[in-house]
């Protein structure tokens, strides 16, 4: 089952289904919290002009600030993220288990995998619908990274092992139509 929740961009507005919970916040952070949080994740230059939204207990998402530079900051589960218009529309695409567009699109994720409190976080790097760690879905775990989608990020070379050294350039997903890939940057 999954929730159809509707995002506010300055640009677009895109359907996102997300697996149930993959929405769930701390209902105690106060929206300032949430906002200065979600926007720690992408540097002060593009943070400052970025749109910030946040998940409703309904599966709705409130937009708190509207921005002016095609970046939208969330947290989403235990990740903070700022993403352009093209890497929502790839995200859209992969919750809906759809293809993805065939445009370039930057994420980025300062804070790592990790949730604005350090709870931890990683994703399977082999199964891009994979919500929990087994033994057999390569769970991994990046630290501050940003994220390239689209067919440019396909050809830049970076390994595509199931378990790469999460301190180096690496494909995640490598071989599925939601590959991309993952730089970290510390």
């Amino acid at each position: 089952m999954s929730i159809c929740l509707r995002l506010a961009l300055p640009a677009a507005c895109l359907a996102i289904a997300l697996a149930p919970n993959a929405h769930a916040q701390k209902t105690t952070l106060s929206d300032d919290v949430y906002m200065r949080q979600a926007l720690a994740a992408a540097p002060e230059a593009v943070a400052k002009d970025a749109s910030v939204i946040r998940p409703e207990h309904d599966g709705a998402w409130r937009t708190l600030r509207e921005g002016k530079n095609g970046f939208t900051c969330l947290i989403m589960g235990t990740n903070r993220m700022c993403a352009d218009k093209n890497s929502m529309q790839f995200f859209q695409a992969m919750m809906k288990n759809e293809p993805p567009p065939n445009q370039f699109g930057m994420t980025y994720m300062l804070g790592g995998d990790t949730g604005p409190s350090g709870e931890p976080g990683g994703a399977s790097n082999t199964d891009p619908s994979a919500t929990v760690r087994t033994a057999s879905n390569h769970w991994i775990s990046t630290g501050p990274h940003i994220m390239l989608v689209g067919p440019p990020a396909k050809v830049l070379g970076y390994t595509e092992v199931a378990d790469p050294d999460p301190t180096k350039p690496y494909m995640m997903w490598a071989g599925t139509p939601y590959e991309h890939a993952m730089i970290p940057v510390k």
